[in-house]
This record gives C-alpha cells, structure tokens and sequence, in this order.
C-alpha cells in the first residue's frame, strides 16, 4: 500500500509522541533528556499551526509512521524566508524512502509559503557510537543539504559529549525585493 502524506493535527500527538519517545529514550538523535508529556506534545503542534508552517505525518497502512514539521528559524523578520525543518520517522520505517517523501511534500508547502532557505539542526557523534551515528547527516546531505556549521561538543547526553551541526538547503530564488510570506 503506497504511504499517505496528510497534515498533522493536535489529535495525531500521542501517535506522532509515541514516535519521538523512542529517540529521546534510546538515543542522542533527539538532545531532550524526557519525553516529554503528551499535553507538552499537543502544545508544540498547537503552536506550529497557528504560526501556520507545515506539520505532516505520513501513514503506511493507515498507521503514522513519521512526521515532519517546520518553524522559524529565528524570530526576527529578517529570517522570516528562512525555516528551520525536522523529521522523525518510526524506528522500524527507516531506510523505505518515507523521509524522503515526508520532506519533498514538506519542501513543497514551504515553497508555496515563499521560503526560500531550509536549517537543520542535527546532532553528529565526534565518533559513532550505540546512540548516535551519521546518518541524519548523511540523509540530509542526500537530500541536497550542506553544513553550513558545526558546533564542537556542544551537547551532552548518556555522558558523552557530541557536535551538532547546522545543514542548509536552498528551495528558491533571493530576490532584491522578496514578497512576503504567505502564511
């Protein structure tokens, strides 16, 4: 059965929490510490879609099996063309081309809101280990991204220290006089 790519809802939290759980228990991918609760959950998507960027999940046999969501960057309007993206897939949907097709239809609402410049935040092991390896970092890398800059033993978890860098996409034109953001 081909995989469905739909908006994701407050009503999607304990799915899409059940999803995340797993990285944050088991591994250095996610850098929180506790999972957080399931009303924490809803309030981040909540607040993703009323600052109107997109939240998607994807289903495999009418299960959510991942999801990616976007955000501001920062929060100054100069960077308003600019998001900041994230995908989690569950743990045994990897490596099926899903992230792939969750984060083409994320770039594709993107665009349409007029971004133009896509950040990553990914945590990279100074050497792989059972909690973190590279491949974030090279699927992002597959998927057109670059690093644009790496932040040295920044982030501590399961006492070790790791990296993490900044990966950049760019999924339009920078006009001299850009339109704004179609929210």
């Amino acid at each position: 059965m081909a995989p469905i790519i739909r908006p994701a809802t407050p009503a999607d939290a304990e799915a899409l929490l059940g999803i995340y759980a797993y990285y944050v228990r088991s591994t250095a991918i996610s850098f929180e510490y506790e999972v957080p609760s399931l009303q924490e959950f809803r309030r981040r998507i909540t607040e993703t879609l009323e600052r109107r960027y997109p939240y998607l999940c994807v289903l495999q046999s009418g299960k959510i099996v991942g999801y990616a969501c976007a955000g501001p960057f920062a929060d100054r309007e100069a960077y308003d063309w600019s998001a900041e993206v994230t995908i989690y897939l569950a743990w045994n949907a990897r490596r099926r081309g899903l992230g792939r097709k969750l984060y083409e239809a994320l770039e594709k609402e993107l665009k349409k809101m007029g971004i133009i410049n896509l950040y990553a935040r990914i945590g990279v092991p100074p050497v792989e280990d059972e909690y973190l390896t590279r491949n974030s970092m090279d699927f992002h890398t597959h998927l057109g991204y670059q690093v644009a800059g790496t932040f040295r033993r920044c982030g501590y978890k399961f006492e070790r220290w790791y990296d993490m860098v900044w990966m950049e996409k760019c999924i339009g034109f920078h006009d001299s006089a850009p339109r704004p953001i179609r929210r």
